[in-house]
């Protein structure tokens, strides 16, 4: 049955590991069943409803995923899109939670519309392969710094914004588990070099097992004031009392008082903007990654790929989290051989078993995930290789959208920035022939966004 539906043979890959793909893919992500509650809560939205919002939304995606379009993607609530109905929409501009609800709910609705009518199919297909290469190796770099953050080596710094953290001043907390974070990197790189299937997700769980000893022997003190949190999995039961608070209430009155439509459609543009880029740009560099696409650098199966994206901000938005887009981490399923949709399908189970298991699943450490998030950035990134260095015109525009993305800490950053330098580079070089017609549209709008919108 499982070969009939996702053609494993075919794939080259197995159903053993296509589960472990799906497993390390969850295991990367996981850390958004603890983080969106945390986000949303802001706005004022139960944060254990959220979290089974969150699982439930994230597992109705994976699976559309897995049998619409066969692809080893996984979905859930994306970051940056939960902080933007948390803190501009709500307590920015003062609109109730259920408000910024309903604008998901439409911006779900257009996306299913745009998919099915090849808009999205088509912005993805005009996009040059040196930038589709340069998404992949950008992607690469964003997640490593995600890692980086997550597991607390990186510091913010008035000085120079960013600074390393001190180990020596932090040796039973932060410090401590920054440092096992670069152990997991290195454990999973011997095992990587070594062939050893697998490598990833051994070396998720080998840290988190170092963390747990380390605990204790009283080496790692929990200080929950200080956000350092018992590495002891734990147990509770799940909130649905929170949930029914939270369902539905895209279309309850609330979400309809003080309606404004000038602020509501600035609202639903920005949503929609961020997350038709970010998912461009993640299943660009993702499949680029697992040589998913073809000579002209089209992926099959995309449309599917979009629809599935689409109807999770949709059911989302009725569940009651804020916008579903592809997640980068499904990199790291890729990277441990993930290819069919019997991964998205792991994945979108796992998330809902999360619901009972939810206190055991949000206690995966970040250290643990971020080593596998630095080690996937580092295979990403070696997609720049396939950039023409020669021609200034392809290369100086891949390199801009490779760097946007880590350092404006946005996807949908870097692809507005490297289409605009491609549209203008080209054109004032007289390549002007090409650049499609579409591409042409796209510099105008990014270019109109980031004047009016900002």
């Amino acid at each position: 049955m499982l070969e009939k539906a996702f053609k494993l043979k075919e794939h080259g890959v197995t159903v053993k590991g296509e589960l472990a793909a799906g497993l390390t893919t969850f295991m990367t992500m996981a850390y958004i069943l603890a983080v969106n509650p945390d986000i949303l809560s802001v706005a004022g939205m139960n944060p254990g409803g959220v979290l089974i919002a969150t699982a439930l939304s994230s597992a109705l995606a994976c699976v559309a995923m897995a049998f619409m379009a066969n692809l080893p993607f996984a979905l859930a609530p994306g970051m940056g899109l939960n902080a933007y109905f948390a803190y501009t929409v709500v307590l920015g501009m003062g609109y109730s939670w259920q408000f910024a609800l309903l604008a998901v709910f439409v911006e779900g609705i257009i996306f299913i519309l745009l998919s099915l009518t090849n808009v999205r199919e088509a912005i993805f297909d005009a996009i040059p392969l040196s930038l589709k290469h340069a998404v992949g190796a950008g992607i690469g770099l964003f997640i490593a710094f995600i890692g980086l953050q997550n597991s607390g080596l990186v510091q913010a710094s008035p000085a120079t914004l960013v600074d390393l953290v001190c180990f020596k001043d932090e040796m039973s907390g932060v410090g401590l588990l920054s440092l096992l974070t670069l152990v997991g990197v290195i454990i999973i790189g011997v095992l990587a070099y070594r062939k050893i299937k697998g490598s990833i997700l051994i070396g998720m769980f080998a840290v988190w097992i170092l963390g747990i000893l380390l605990q204790a022997a009283g080496l790692y003190v929990p200080n929950p004031e200080a956000g350092l949190f018992s590495l002891y999995p734990s147990w509770g039961m799940p909130d649905f009392a929170g949930f029914g608070s939270i369902f539905g209430q895209a279309f309850s009155p609330a979400a309809f008082s003080n309606f404004n439509i000038p602020d509501f459609l600035i609202i639903l543009f920005s949503f929609l903007f961020v997350d038709i880029f970010d998912t461009l740009g993640t299943l660009i560099g993702v499949a680029d990654k697992a040589n998913m696409l073809d000579e002209e650098g089209k992926l099959p199966r995309i449309k599917g790929a979009l629809l599935a994206d689409a109807i999770g901000t949709t059911f989302g938005a009725i569940a009651g989290t804020s916008t579903v887009t592809t997640f980068v981490e499904s990199a790291a399923g890729v990277a441990e051989g993930g290819r069919t949709g019997l991964t998205a399908l792991t994945t979108g189970v796992l998330f809902l078993l999360a619901i009972i298991l939810s206190p055991i699943f949000i206690s995966i450490p970040a250290f643990a995930t971020s080593a596998a998030l630095i080690y996937v950035g580092f295979l990403m990134l070696s997609a720049i290789l396939k950039v023409d260095f020669n021609d200034i015109s392809e290369a100086l525009p891949a390199y801009v959208a490779l760097f946007a993305m880590p350092f404006f800490y946005s996807i949908s950053h870097g692809i507005m920035f490297g289409i605009i330098f491609y549209v203008i580079i080209n054109l004032l070089v007289g390549k002007h022939k090409k650049i499609s017609p579409l591409m042409y549209v796209l510099a105008l709008a990014f270019i109109a966004k980031f004047a009016f919108l900002g």
